[in-house]
């Protein structure tokens, strides 16, 4: 509950039908990728195609994604869902930007059905990512994590590798090392962790519930275009978690080129990187060398 946190259900009274209510050119719908498990992901086209996307279905959303304009699949943090306002903010830029996204709530968040696993939220984010890389056609695909949704992003992308199908891109903001380092620096368990047995508890319950995320690991496995991004002044993931990342993979990859990180100065903390002025720029310069 601890890492997840996902029974806090807010914004609350937010009809997760109606993504037109908070957000211009987006279109609500449902993938299933098990038997009575369902995901809810809010699709918006860039901006350049809002006027067109009035009045369209779900049809016109899918064969809008093979137009040529770069795609991400954005997968949150912990707690909450697709509504909250960072994340609505941080997707209208990116549309405003030219790009396509769909913001996706794992099993367990927002009206998405089941409970949420490690392994769980793996194969969501693959089939997500399966089902747009169907309707794409040469279009690049961009698996986006911040924060949790970082493990969740490594993990994907490293069973793809396996499968021979690498991601055309990953993106990390806001990335620990593994979760039992993040674990211990929650700013919420910060104070209990001097508690006799605390750690030793809480080392049990995250290997019974099966949850490692090591991304320090598994980032070696990667040839994906990798690009960290990360705020100087992030407390609830510092940037020395980054920075530590940056170096594993930068050391891992083959070519070196792949690899890059890029620091945010202070003033966007933790979740706020949507704010930055320069977001798109550093996006669209790393994305247009890779995919050159």
């Amino acid at each position: 509950m601890l890492i997840f946190f996902n029974l806090l259900k807010a914004p609350f009274l937010v009809d997760l039908k109606k993504p037109e209510l908070k957000i211009p050119h987006a279109v609500n719908f449902y993938i299933k990728v098990e038997p009575r498990m369902i995901l809810g992901i809010w699709y918006t086209v860039p901006s350049c195609r809002g006027e067109g996307a009035k009045g369209k279905g779900r049809s016109w959303y899918e064969a809008a994604l093979h137009d040529g304009n770069p795609i991400i699949v954005y997968l949150h943090g912990s707690a909450e869902h697709r509504t909250t306002p960072h994340r609505l903010e941080l997707v209208k830029a990116l549309s405003d930007g030219g790009f396509h996204v769909s913001s996706v709530d794992s099993r367990g968040f927002g009206d998405s059905t089941g409970k949420p696993t490690e392994d769980g939220l793996t194969s969501d984010a693959i089939c997500v990512y399966e089902w747009t890389k169907a309707r794409s056609g040469t279009t690049p695909v961009c698996l986006w994590g911040h924060s949790l949704g970082t493990g969740v992003t490594i993990n994907a992308a490293k069973v793809l590798e396996e499968e021979g199908f690498p991601v055309d891109t990953v993106i990390l903001e806001a990335l620990f090392t593994n979760i039992w380092v993040a674990s211990i620096n929650y700013p919420l368990l910060k104070i209990y962790r001097k508690l006799p047995g605390f750690l030793s508890m809480l080392m049990d319950a995250l290997r019974k519930d099966e949850l490692v995320s090591l991304n320090d690991e598994n980032v070696k496995f990667l040839s994906s275009p990798l690009l960290i991004i990360h705020g100087e002044d992030d407390r609830m993931v510092p940037l020395e978690f980054g920075k530590k990342l940056y170096e594993i993979s930068h050391n891992a990859y083959r070519n070196k080129e792949r690899v890059k990180m890029v620091t945010f100065p202070p003033g966007f903390q933790h979740n706020l990187l949507c704010k930055s002025s320069t977001l798109l720029k550093t996006m669209r310069d790393f994305l247009s060398q890779q995919w050159a």
